[in-house]
């Protein structure tokens, strides 16, 4: 890889050729003055991660009923949601 150097007017004025020379697979560094404020290269292309199964056995539990239809008590409930908690925390989650 081939690296050019070029200041801010010359790349404004060079955009398509430095363009070129980047995808050709060479680094182009922009300088505002002797400073170095910007690097032109070509983007890689990227290719999608492959997911893998089961990666994650294990870590994951559903209950053998969980697409059982609810009882009756669930739809015929007047807390049904509430969305209280069902615990002796439920103390801390009350606005004062």
């Amino acid at each position: 890889m081939n690296t050019q150097t070029v200041t801010v007017e010359d790349a404004q004025t060079r955009l398509a050729e430095l363009l070129n020379l980047a995808q050709a697979g060479n680094e182009i560094i922009i300088a505002q003055g002797d400073q170095p404020v910007a690097r032109l290269v070509a983007i890689a292309e990227t290719k999608p991660k492959r997911r893998v199964a089961g990666l994650h056995r294990g870590k994951i539990w559903m209950s053998d009923d969980f697409d059982a239809p609810l009882p009756d008590e669930y739809w015929l409930s007047k807390k049904r949601g509430s969305h209280q908690p069902h615990d002796n925390n439920s103390n801390l989650l009350k606005r004062s």
